[in-house]
């Protein structure tokens, strides 16, 4: 199970949530994201929920690389 812990010089930014704490990565990702969508905060939705410089990791399965990370949809009508 990939877990995450926020570093606690920025738990100002995320009250909801305990500095230094293990906790499931996908628990976290939901009071994120809930957090910018109730502050209407998510101007590009294909970013990552959990900026990695706010957040340590452990666990999970790596996933492969992927040709083209983080594309858009407006990107594929631009080959078109």
């Amino acid at each position: 199970m990939r877990q995450a812990r926020l570093r606690p010089e920025f738990a100002h930014v995320y009250p909801e949530l305990i500095p230094g704490q293990w906790e499931p990565a996908s628990r976290i990702v939901e009071v994120v994201l809930a957090r910018y969508l109730l502050q209407q905060m998510a101007s590009d939705p294909m970013e990552r929920a959990l900026q990695e410089s706010h957040f340590e990791f452990r666990g999970g399965a790596q996933d492969p690389p992927r040709a083209n990370p983080r594309r858009r949809v407006e990107d594929r009508a631009d080959e078109s």
